[in-house]
């Protein structure tokens, strides 16, 4: 027969968390505990500390909706079943064991009323065609239905909790993610911020230099202009003079006086010289470097708010023996000299490349390559397969899984069907490789000028992992994100 402590055992999983009695008509809440329909309803009307929010769980805490209760039966049925096997355990503890109505130690269960009986009881006529056992018989495929009815609800509490711990790992992620890009749209403010002050100290201090041009040459036309005035109005007032003198003295020298007064020119002084003309039109020419600047700034912002930021590190399992690995694997170094690394199927065994140690199956991801070539040297950087061949030979085309450019000394080739060399204004140092996993773009650009270097459009069905090739003693590259 089952034990005092059994017993108490058992009910014990069936408490309620709040006022630590039996479960009555138990619900379930949203994070999966259950509680006493009573004490969750009297809970929910306390008022807490802002109104608009939420209840939470008494036990973990979690928010759930007020009007969210669902009954459990079958955790119903559950309590129901320990509270009869309670009645049923005590056997040997006095008066409890006793018949009520006649006295006699109660030994047996009858299945049709549902009744526990002594002796006398299990005689009496009302109970003489009814199936009868011994309590301990009757209990047993209760337990039994307690123990699988336990395991159900632990296993499906289980299921919640990894739920819960999957959901909120997520949740991290996404809060990671945000403050990552809050991170990056304060850092790109403020370089816009700091270029638009540099522009604008720029193009006040060239119109404060336009101003005092204009300034001096209005000084310099008022002074030409002035002469020109005294001069002409000292001709007007020789002539006026002449004109009142008698004949006699109006002719002397009247033809010298005419012949000055014709002769004299007169010199137009122009306001604004072409020069300082051809400045002022030519001004909004200087805006263009904020133009420019703007139509970047808003390129960069929406690309790296479009695109997550790949954390990727170099994966030591796959790279060739004459690639030396720094020791947080975020860069990698050419040498002639073999490493003793041992051979397995992932590793690179004639072509000197090595692949992340994560691949990328959905999303758009960038990341960023600083490449240092030594002469003769050179790097490739791309995706591949994650079948892409290990052993042998390997071509770099994207027939074989390969989406990869090279860089040389001296030149930049997009490795397709046929390698197709491109000409670009630099030669990148620094190299964004950028990958749209849904759309099927591979994009490559010099990360340090945002001059687009090549695209290669693809169709993804399974797994790509970050590639890197290198080449040349001395040559190395390294990554960031």
């Amino acid at each position: 027969m089952a034990s005092a402590a059994s017993v108490t055992s058992l009910a014990d999983e069936v408490n309620c968390p709040i006022c630590q009695g039996t479960l009555r008509e138990p619900v379930t809440i949203d994070c999966g505990h259950n509680f006493c329909r009573g004490c969750l309803t009297r809970y929910c009307e306390i008022p807490g500390p802002d109104l608009e929010e939420s209840p939470t769980c008494p036990l973990c805490k979690e928010p759930f909706r007020p009007g969210s209760f669902r009954p459990n039966w079958q955790l119903a049925n559950v309590v129901e079943n320990i509270e009869r096997l309670q009645l049923v355990s005590t056997l040997g503890l006095g008066e409890e064991d006793a018949c009520q109505e006649h006295g006699e130690k109660i030994y047996f269960f009858c299945e049709d009323d549902e009744m526990q009986l002594c002796v006398v009881c299990r005689e009496a006529g009302e109970h003489a065609a009814h199936t009868m056992r011994f309590l301990e018989d009757a209990a047993a495929p209760y337990r039994e239905q307690i123990h699988k009815c336990l395991k159900c609800l632990r296993k499906e509490r289980e299921e919640i909790q990894e739920i819960q711990s999957r959901e909120n790992k997520r949740m991290q992620v996404l809060l990671t993610q945000v403050s990552t890009k809050r991170q990056q749209v304060i850092s790109e403010f403020a370089h816009l911020r700091k270029f638009l002050e540099e522009q604008q100290s720029i193009l006040l201090a060239q119109l404060e230099s336009l101003d005092g041009d204009i300034l001096k040459q209005q000084d310099e036309f008022d002074f030409l202009v002035a002469g020109e005035i005294c001069r002409f109005s000292t001709l007007i007032e020789e002539l006026e003079e002449k004109n009142e003198r008698p004949a006699r003295e109006l002719l002397t020298d009247i033809r010298s006086t005419l012949i000055r007064c014709e002769t004299r020119k007169c010199r137009k002084p122009v306001a604004v010289s072409p020069e300082l003309g051809q400045r002022i039109r030519d001004f909004p020419q200087q805006a263009l470097p904020l133009q420019r600047e703007m139509k970047m700034f808003l390129e960069k912002l929406h690309f790296e708010l479009d695109y997550e930021p790949a954390h990727i590190s170099l994966d030591p399992q796959t790279s060739h023996p004459k690639l030396l690995l720094s020791e947080d694997h975020q860069r990698a170094q050419f040498s002639y000299k073999w490493q003793n690394s041992p051979d397995n199927p992932q590793r690179f065994d004639r072509a000197t490349c090595v692949l992340a140690h994560t691949g990328i199956t959905g999303g758009r991801h960038t990341w960023v390559v600083s490449i240092d070539l030594a002469h003769g040297g050179s790097c490739t950087v791309g995706v591949v397969s994650e079948d892409v061949q290990r052993k042998g030979e390997l071509r770099l085309r994207p027939e074989e899984g390969v989406w990869a450019v090279r860089l040389a000394w001296g030149f930049v080739s997009a490795l397709g069907s046929f390698p197709t060399r491109l000409t670009l204004k630099e030669q990148p140092q620094q190299v964004r490789v950028s990958l749209d996993y849904e759309v099927g773009w591979v994009t490559f650009t010099n990360a340090a000028t945002r001059e687009p270097i090549y695209t290669f459009t693809a169709s993804f069905t399974r797994k790509v992992i970050p590639f890197f090739g290198l080449w040349g003693r001395g040559s190395s590259f390294s990554l960031s994100s």
